[in-house]
């Protein structure tokens, strides 16, 4: 199991994006001493977005040590922390393939799908979890386009170019699996852009899974409430910080190991084999309906 903090907020810390994962204070727990695996995932083909950290790098070392070899997509600036990623994923007896790159450019995006199916040897589950936001602002007004651009084209186009792609490769059995939010269901006014996207995703993932059920392909998501990942300190001032995770039910952040089940249970035709359209809520208490 995940050690969990007993208390609400982080200590005031400060980092521009997308945020790395050493500078954090506490650093975040992926699952690397607590996580099991079982065999839910053996022989498959995972590509992960935005797997260097955070979610991702849980997902990916949750999925290696389920059987599946993994491949992490990621920014050039976040090499570092792909590199740990890739190290724990070998680790587990899998293999690790590195793509970093800008989804935001389409070309990208789609070749970052292509190169993984050409190393892994074939593609079953694709995770969107790529995601970026901004809070440092309080009103519509304080958007910026250039900001605008940024959410929307690394949440919203890069999920429809890499899932288009991926599509030529994931045949019957597969499942894609999209990171939605609880953002989506009690949005944040400092998070009007980022709550947008999470609220189209979710509306994705039900339409594209009418669309592929019939060829036998399974797509979910899953919506995290606060979860503890260099986006938090990259994104949001420090008093937010400090009482980041209080508002939940719970009463304080997530972890990213405790996401990381949720994906596998998604990703296996073990345990979800007639699970496809729906959202998974992981968010401490909130409600996502």
């Amino acid at each position: 199991m995940s050690e969990q903090p007993e208390t609400a907020g982080f200590p005031a810390q400060q980092q521009e994006p997308p945020g790395l994962t050493e500078p954090m204070t506490p650093r975040p727990d992926h699952g690397e001493s607590s996580y099991e695996g079982s065999g839910k995932l053996t022989g498959s083909r995972a590509l992960v977005t935005g797997g260097d950290s955070g979610i991702g790098r849980a997902v990916a070392i949750a999925f290696a040590r389920e059987g599946a070899d993994v491949a992490i997509g990621y920014l050039p600036q976040e090499q570092q922390d792909a590199e740990e990623t890739a190290r724990w994923v070998e680790e587990a007896g899998r293999k690790a393939v590195l793509l970093p790159g800008d989804i935001r450019e389409e070309q990208t995006a789609r070749g970052i799908v292509d190169r993984a199916a050409a190393e892994l040897g074939g593609l079953d589950v694709l995770v969107n979890n790529a995601g970026f936001q901004y809070a440092r602002r309080e009103s519509i007004a304080d958007i910026t386009t250039d900001e605008l651009d940024r959410t929307f084209k690394t949440n919203l186009y890069a999920l429809f170019w890499i899932t288009q792609q991926a599509l030529t490769h994931i045949g019957e059995g597969g499942a894609i699996i999209n990171n939605a939010s609880i953002q989506a269901y009690e949005p944040s006014t400092s998070l009007l852009d980022y709550a947008s996207t999470k609220a189209a995703i979710t509306n994705f993932t039900v339409n594209l899974a009418a669309e592929v059920g019939a060829r036998g392909i399974r797509v979910n998501a899953v919506a995290p409430g606060p979860i503890w990942t260099p986006l938090q300190p990259a994104t949001q001032g420090t008093e937010k910080l400090e009482k980041f995770g209080s508002d939940t039910p719970l009463g304080r952040a997530g972890q990213p190991a405790e996401l990381a089940p949720a994906f596998v249970f998604l990703a296996s035709n073990v345990t979800a084999s007639y699970v496809s359209g729906t959202v998974l809520g992981v968010t401490g208490g909130k409600p996502v309906f």
